[in-house]
């Protein structure tokens, strides 16, 4: 089962329902997100996100920092509580189709908007309102921050304008950065 890859992430949210529609999204993933790289080219992330399965373990130090930054209330006292789960969700979900629904050998750069739209596409197995696969789509199609154009594509990825699309934006930011050091057990955070 797929969602056994996440289970100590979602044990960081608190919504019994949410986490119940979080493994659902899980089990949407295509098997090639459990075996990829982070990048293609190992051009843009830091070692332990490169080689098989690396997109998984850039995903998970991605929600920990996200759960690293909810423990200090004096930077996330702004979200509540049912915020910060969907963020992790979001978090969890944002590079899911990132070589497309179905594999292409390289990144798809509008991979934010096949994922945002894959979510409203399968909101009929999911136990999400409206307004929650909205703020879902919102934070996951805006994640890649300033970077919204590239020139093999027409698609213009809308920029991170509130404080939900901002926080899921820098949780994915800090875990591509190469500087980091994360280590990494049978693809499982080393405290």
């Amino acid at each position: 089962m797929k969602g056994k890859a996440f289970n100590t992430e979602l044990g960081y949210i608190k919504n019994e329902n949410y986490r119940e529609n979080a493994k659902k999204l899980i089990n949407l993933l295509p098997d090639y997100f459990f075996e990829v790289a982070a990048s293609s080219t190992g051009k843009y992330h830091p070692s332990f996100s490169l080689g098989s399965g690396g997109l998984l373990r850039h995903t998970k130090a991605a929600a920990r920092i996200a759960k690293e930054l909810y423990d200090d209330e004096s930077i996330t006292s702004i979200f509540t509580q049912d915020e910060k789960d969907l963020m992790l969700i979001a978090i969890i979900m944002h590079d899911g189709l990132k070589h497309g629904i179905k594999k292409d050998k390289y990144t798809k750069f509008d991979h934010p908007i096949i994922m945002a739209n894959y979510i409203k596409d399968n909101k009929d197995k999911l136990d999400f309102k409206d307004n929650e696969i909205e703020f879902l789509s919102s934070v996951i199609s805006s994640h890649m921050g300033p970077w919204t154009t590239n020139p093999y594509s027409d698609v213009v990825l809308p920029k991170p304008q509130n404080k939900y699309q901002k926080f899921v934006h820098m949780c994915d930011y800090l875990a591509s950065r190469k500087f980091l050091d994360v280590k990494f057990e049978n693809n499982e955070i080393q405290s």
